[in-house]
């Protein structure tokens, strides 16, 4: 009987203003690091996110309407650290952490657990990247 080990996971790689754009979006967020820790390891539903349910679970700053909520996880699924769930009926609205947002939350983590604030720099640059589509 031939045994092998299991290779080690590969962490992927990816340039350098991939992860820059998408540090600065999570940090201009309105979500705070519980909602990516619970998204690290689960899918979490638009319920759990939006209105008062989204703050007392501290995974907003504020109360947010669900168009609001949903506006905001598009923006980080389009800079590539979220993506939304599938089920066997077709796309859900459960959201969970891409590899990339794995990367960056993890690091965080490991810094002191909460997601760093955002400087005015950081502000104007995911506006302008979000409303041109750049950087």
């Amino acid at each position: 009987m031939t045994v092998t080990k299991p290779q080690e996971a590969k962490s992927l790689t990816y340039p350098k203003k991939t992860i820059e754009r998408a540090t600065r979006a999570l940090r201009c967020s309105p979500f705070q690091m519980p909602l990516f820790a619970t998204m690290g390891r689960q899918s979490v539903d638009m319920g759990a996110i939006a209105s008062t349910k989204g703050a007392n679970l501290q995974y907003t700053r504020r109360p947010l309407s669900e168009l609001a909520a949903e506006n905001a996880l598009m923006w980080l699924i389009q800079v590539g650290v979220l993506r939304r769930e599938v089920d066997g009926q077709g796309i859900t609205d459960s959201f969970r952490l891409t590899p990339l947002g794995h990367q960056i939350i993890e690091q965080w983590q490991a810094q002191g657990q909460v997601v760093p604030p955002p400087t005015w720099r950081d502000r104007i640059y995911n506006a302008l990247s979000r409303w041109l589509r750049i950087f």
